[in-house]
């Protein structure tokens, strides 16, 4: 073996095996009965049944568990500082939620000192991990000046896999009296310092947030500058967001609550991805989208958990797979497919969200047999151990044979601070 190749891993004993393609097992979720796949470096090199398995130079047992992707995380606001809890106890007690609160922490944030946005990003990224996301995108939008806004774009770069500018997240309280000063300074100087840290610009267009003629000019700004369209769309009412998302192409509509027949119908005719963040209608006590309705039309769906700190905050992509099933109108497939293909979809990645040959080694194990105990076992904690680009991670201790494949890796990505080895002698 190559001292600077890493050793190829086998996985066997696989109860059930998700690969989401088609191609290799049963179904949408390429489902495989006692499988096995094995890793070689950062990839998946071979995915089929255990009795036909290649030699590896490693071998673990599965155990007759389940093996999922890592989920894919389309949607997040990790970039702040600051605490929300007086205006979500606030609105459990009656006070309906408003685009407003943002600027609640776009004050701590614009305070707050480049470590501590480091610290916080970094914790909420390991928090998702431990939790079996090991594709994860995130936002600025919580600075709203020039030099803040590029350097959440900074602090979002060196944590996390995708990086979104959204500049337009709220008029500041600064420019209350000059919306469109605000949107000139989004599509100018701001998207200058800005355009190079991100691959993608958002634009919250929504009853008081920015209105279609806005979220237009900074959308076709940004694109000028190469940046791929995102909307936050029809979340609180309806509204021009979606029909404005499939027309500029963007990648994804997010919340996709309030829609008319022509919006589901665009959204099923083109390309762009209804990502819906039950999360947030949970915490904000507001209606679900209807995923049943969009599925049934033939657009894709996709689901993520929305954290940040004032609508959703949480980061369990399994939690929103409960809701979407019991609120939503999902299947269990349905749920799961949309948490890690379907955001792999909204994303524009292919190399995620799946597991087959050539697709990134990002494997979840569940302390269950199938996939469908994420939905039918809400709220408890069945991600057993995950692999993210082949490199092993286990953030909450829960041994099993062959236990020593998984350690803990305690940063995102390539960045190791230490290899924990289990006290109980696992490895």
């Amino acid at each position: 073996m190559d001292s600077h190749h890493p050793p190829s891993t086998l996985v066997t004993n696989i109860g059930s095996l998700v690969t989401n393609d088609p191609v290799l097992g049963e179904g949408p979720l390429g489902l495989l009965t006692d499988a096995a796949l094995l890793i070689d470096g950062t990839d998946i090199a071979w995915v089929g049944p255990a009795a036909h398995a290649p030699a590896a130079d490693e071998q673990v047992d599965a155990g007759g568990r389940a093996v999922i992707p890592g989920f894919v995380d389309s949607h997040s606001h990790l970039v702040f500082a600051g605490d929300r809890t007086a205006e979500f106890n606030a609105r459990m007690s009656g006070r309906p939620y408003s685009a407003g609160g943002i600027q609640t922490t776009v004050d701590a944030t614009r305070a707050a000192p480049d470590g501590h946005l480091h610290a916080t990003v970094e914790r909420h990224v390991r928090e998702a991990l431990r939790q079996g996301t090991t594709t994860l995108e995130t936002k600025s939008g919580y600075g709203l000046t020039v030099h803040d806004e590029a350097r959440a774009l900074s602090v979002a770069a060196a944590h996390t896999d995708e990086v979104t500018y959204l500049g337009a997240h709220l008029v500041p309280s600064e420019f209350a009296d000059d919306p469109g000063g605000y949107v000139d300074l989004v599509t100018g100087p701001m998207l200058d310092a800005c355009a190079p840290h991100a691959r993608w610009a958002d634009v919250f267009c929504e009853q008081g947030a920015f209105d279609g003629d806005q979220a237009r000019a900074v959308l076709t700004a940004a694109a000028a500058r190469g940046l791929v369209p995102r909307v936050h769309a029809n979340q609180l009412t309806y509204g021009p967001g979606v029909q404005l998302a499939v027309e500029l192409e963007a990648a994804s509509a997010d919340h996709c609550t309030y829609l008319t027949d022509a919006d589901v119908d665009a959204l099923a005719q083109g390309e762009t991805v209804a990502t819906l963040l039950p999360g947030s209608d949970f915490s904000t006590r507001s209606p679900y989208p209807d995923a049943r309705r969009l599925i049934d039309a033939g657009a894709t769906v996709a689901l993520s958990p929305n954290c940040n700190p004032g609508s959703s905050y949480t980061s369990s992509m399994a939690f929103c797979i409960a809701l979407a099933v019991r609120e939503m109108r999902m299947t269990p497939d349905e749920a799961l497919w949309a948490a890690t293909a379907g955001g792999a979809r909204a994303l524009r990645r292919t190399d995620v969200g799946r597991l087959s040959p050539g697709a990134r080694a990002d494997l979840v194990v569940l302390d269950a047999p199938s996939h469908v105990h994420l939905a039918y076992r809400p709220g408890v904690p069945l991600v057993s151990a995950v692999r993210r680009a082949g490199r092993r991670y286990e953030g909450v201790h829960n041994c099993w044979a062959g236990a020593s494949f998984w350690r803990t890796w305690t940063r995102w990505g390539d960045r190791r601070d230490e290899l924990r080895v289990c006290p109980a002698g696992c490895g």
